[in-house]
């Protein structure tokens, strides 16, 4: 099996591609990346600054099924439409070549808070990315909803450590969909489904990712 990851370098990214990695039903993964990732037997990445060159290249050739991990915050981006172009116009344009070249599988790490009618930026274009990535029209289709991701990250974000802590202390009298989500769980999740890649659409929620 050929799988795309994408966003290999962020926190869950780097889970889901370590753990393909080490799948023996996987035998070779395409990670595009903005900067170099460590060499493996294994491992096709295709480097660029604007990854959506990569496509005409036929990036997504051949490929089984995708892994798509992408995101950002809006701090980091900079602007809603920076934001809008690593978190739902990329994975898009990734999930409809992948499909065009045949690619039966997809899964999509979203957010436990994604919803298409939201007043609020962030969760509408999850929400919005979600509806369109269904309407792609894979065979099997996966979105996990994590919902604060546990693990260490290379850039600081504040207001997401604040949330960690609070989440923490206040852990034994949370709901499950309320406790942190460590990333190796949600890429374990990922990693599953595209290799029993189950037809249909299925839903993992962040009460399932504990």
């Amino acid at each position: 099996m050929k799988i795309l990851v994408l966003g290999a370098s962020g926190l869950v990214g780097k889970n889901v591609l370590a753990q393909a990695l080490a799948h023996p039903a996987i035998t070779s993964v395409v990670a595009p990346t903005r900067r170099p990732l460590v060499p493996h037997p294994k491992l096709t990445n295709p480097v660029s600054d604007r990854l959506e060159l990569l496509l005409p290249d036929g990036v997504a050739r051949g490929i089984d099924a995708v892994v798509c991990a992408l995101g950002t915050t809006l701090g980091k981006a900079g602007s809603k439409e920076a934001f809008r172009e690593v978190d739902y116009v990329l994975p898009l344009a990734f999930a409809r070549s992948a499909h065009e070249q045949g690619s039966e599988t997809f899964v999509l790490v979203s957010a436990s808070v994604a919803s298409v009618n939201s007043s609020f930026f962030y969760p509408r274009i999850k929400g919005e990315l979600e509806r369109d990535i269904e309407r792609v029209g894979f065979k099997s289709l996966t979105i996990i909803r994590p919902s604060l991701i546990g693990g260490k990250r290379e850039e600081s974000r504040f207001a997401e450590g604040i949330a960690l802590r609070l989440v923490s202390v206040f852990a034994p009298i949370l709901p499950n969909r309320f406790h942190l989500n460590p990333a190796p769980i949600i890429a374990a999740a990922a990693v599953n489904a595209v290799t029993t890649a189950e037809p249909g659409r299925h839903f993992r929620d962040s009460g399932s990712l504990v």
